[in-house]
């Protein structure tokens, strides 16, 4: 049998209540009383219950890290740098996959039913209303890669995806592409609406250059390699900004498939950096966003909501960076 609590006290000579202390973050013990328990403690094996001390604080140190795009590779560093950085900080992530879920109301039940502390929404493409749903339901919600808005309603950490789309349009022009596409993910993701809008917008001010827009069914290497394909069938643009890199990646198998050559006849660039695009078969030339400050600043928020609920909704944003590697012809 694992060495209880009562085992520990009586080898360290004290009460169970001054164990049960020693052991409850932010409870009052003396110095020689917790060197006498973690003594015994470390002689035992012993290892205190965290569901039994979540009976005592009233809390389960466990996050909902909400997300629904699991097929995406990028997400594998994220749930990494996520899981990781909880875990560092004594709390406990508890994954939710909404991949096929529509109603906010079923995933508010589900996380009230493990007595979550808070959620993190990790997702570009879940609408808005999720976060709003655990909002509601008293959470504590940080929503992390979420949309950028003036009068933001939950805290929201990521980029503005409408100024990384006016830099990959920047970047097109400034290498001297004139019939240019959007190839995005879903058209009714907000992280795809917003980078065509920024895109389109700056291209719109070049009375000389052309813009052909299309949508994959979803940010996945085969439906950015099906819609490519799609497209090749007839007369391409120059050079394409994809929705994200695991799109272009995919792009770019249906393009070199076609005897079409990279960056020769057809360019493309893509969004994230996630490892991937940096291998030497890939170099993907895209647009870097930050992940590890997202996930850190992300995992800041919701530790400090823990304290303070009630803090007022606030909106972090990270710049972009452009990352040069082989899929655009060189700056004209």
């Amino acid at each position: 049998m694992p060495p209880t609590l009562k085992d520990v006290a009586e080898k360290a000579g004290v009460s169970r209540s001054a164990v049960s202390r020693t052991f409850t973050e932010g409870a009052s013990v003396s110095p020689r009383t917790r060197k006498k328990v973690e003594k015994a403690a470390a002689e035992l094996g012993y290892s205190p219950n965290a569901l039994a001390s979540s009976l005592t604080t009233g809390r389960t140190k466990l996050i909902g890290l909400v997300s629904n795009n699991f097929h995406n590779p990028i997400f594998l560093e994220v749930f990494d740098l996520f899981t990781r950085g909880l875990q560092e900080r004594g709390l406990r992530p508890l994954l939710v996959n909404l991949s096929h879920e529509i109603d906010p109301a079923s995933s508010v039940r589900m996380l009230q039913q493990y007595s979550v502390d808070g959620v993190l929404v990790a997702s570009s493409t879940l609408p808005p209303g999720f976060a709003f749903a655990f909002r509601d339901a008293g959470m504590p919600v940080v929503h992390s890669f979420g949309r950028y808005s003036s009068s933001t309603q939950v805290h929201v950490v990521g980029i503005d995806n409408v100024e990384a789309g006016r830099m990959a349009a920047r970047e097109l022009l400034a290498r001297g592409y004139r019939r240019i596409g959007f190839l995005g993910g879903p058209e009714a993701a907000t992280s795809t609406q917003d980078r065509l809008k920024g895109f389109s917008e700056e291209l719109a001010s070049h009375a000389l250059v052309s813009l052909r827009t299309s949508f994959a069914d979803a940010y996945s290497f085969e439906a950015g390699r099906r819609e490519m394909q799609r497209l090749l069938q007839s007369k391409p643009a120059e050079a394409y900004f994809c929705g994200d890199d695991v799109l272009s990646i995919g792009a770019l198998s249906a393009v070199r498939e076609s005897g079409l050559r990279v960056p020769e006849d057809l360019g493309i660039m893509g969004l994230n950096d996630m490892e991937i695009a940096g291998w030497a078969n890939i170099n993907l030339t895209t647009i870097r966003q930050p992940v590890r400050q997202i996930i850190g600043s992300s995992i800041e928020l919701i530790v400090a909501m823990l304290d303070e609920p009630e803090r007022y909704p606030e909106a972090r944003l990270f710049p972009c960076t452009f990352v040069e590697r082989g899929t655009l012809r060189p700056r004209a």
